[in-house]
């Protein structure tokens, strides 16, 4: 049971992928329905005529205590029937399906053809699952994430899953961004927060969409102003990435693929930043660009893990 659920102040949570889902399943453990994720939705795609939301169902499978705990992502015990039907009949199946998780895309995709929003039809979802914490997408508009390899632009899926991540990324882009906004009920989550968590997700391509989209760095703002915390968590951890691409990616676009790399980008927008303690010795340099910075343990290799470091990420606001 959640600590303390029914009472306190509310969290909102940015994230995107495995690191997301596991620090947003930390922070449900301690508050409950009290946390608001916000996920990304740069990396949909349509599959065999069905809508397929990666990040929103990494972390919706997550914390409702349903996913694979050695990949991160997908269900439990899952098995690939129907990718097996489709591809006898000769459907490409490169980014597969599982049979429990296709009902999910079924059921979405239903939902949205009759006219629900697809912010309506993802909190439907989620309670089906039992799960405490609002997870809201991102935005209503599509909105897809782009990379430029040496072959030129690719879906990010193709790049992720197709290419298993192995072309050298020369630049990244958010095609429909400018003509997307945030959902009421992210604007809302985030200008009620009292603090404002950017998880130990992908920086260019999990939280870079959230971020670019019109007015939500605006929005962080002025929580700040009126005193959240926007505390933000390093995914880099000794120069590499848990997880994913991300510390190849950052040194390709010309970032320093680090711990104080990932703060730099979040310095306009953070007032605190927490480090495992591999990467103590760079609390001076973060501290430098006027973050506030934590040292801790941030390798959440189990529920008590998880917990744990959400609970220390809690403990700043509280210590506050």
């Amino acid at each position: 049971m959640a600590d303390g659920a029914g009472a306190g102040p509310s969290v909102v949570c940015l994230a995107g992928g495995v690191g997301g889902a596991k620090l947003a399943h930390g922070l449900q453990a301690h508050i409950g329905e009290r946390l608001t994720v916000v996920v990304n939705t740069g990396d949909d795609l349509e599959r065999h005529g069905l809508l397929v939301m990666p990040d929103h169902d990494t972390v919706m499978y997550t914390l409702a205590g349903l996913a694979n705990r050695e990949l991160g992502w997908g269900l439990e015990g899952e098995t690939f029937e129907a990718a097996g039907m489709l591809e006898r009949y000769g459907e490409e199946t490169w980014f597969r399906l599982g049979d429990r998780d296709l009902a999910t895309h079924v059921v979405r995709t239903a939902r949205l053809r009759s006219g629900e929003r697809l912010t309506d039809v993802c909190r439907a979802l989620q309670t089906s699952l039992g799960v405490a914490a609002a997870i809201l997408p991102m935005t209503e508009h599509e909105v897809r994430t782009e990379i430029r390899t040496a072959d030129g632009w690719l879906a990010f899926q193709d790049y992720f899953v197709r290419r298993h991540q192995e072309p050298e990324v020369l630049d990244v882009r958010f095609p429909g961004i400018d003509r997307a906004s945030a959902t009421r009920e992210v604007r809302t989550a985030i200008e009620s927060a009292k603090l404002i968590v950017i998880a130990p997700s992908n920086p260019i391509v999990s939280v870079g969409p959230i971020l670019a989209l019109p007015g939500v760095r605006a929005a962080i703002g002025d929580a700040r102003m009126h005193g959240a915390r926007v505390v933000a968590v390093s995914g880099i951890v000794g120069g590499k990435a848990l997880k994913g691409p991300a510390d190849r990616m950052l040194a390709s676009l010309g970032h320093e693929a680090s711990a104080l790399g990932v703060a730099r980008l979040y310095a306009d927008l953070a007032t605190d930043y927490v480090v495992d303690q591999v990467d103590a010795t760079l609390a001076h340099a973060i501290g430098a660009l006027g973050l506030r910075t934590h040292v801790t343990d941030t390798i959440m290799s189990d529920d008590a893990a998880r917990a744990r470091c959400a609970g220390e990420v809690l403990r700043i606001v509280a210590a506050a």
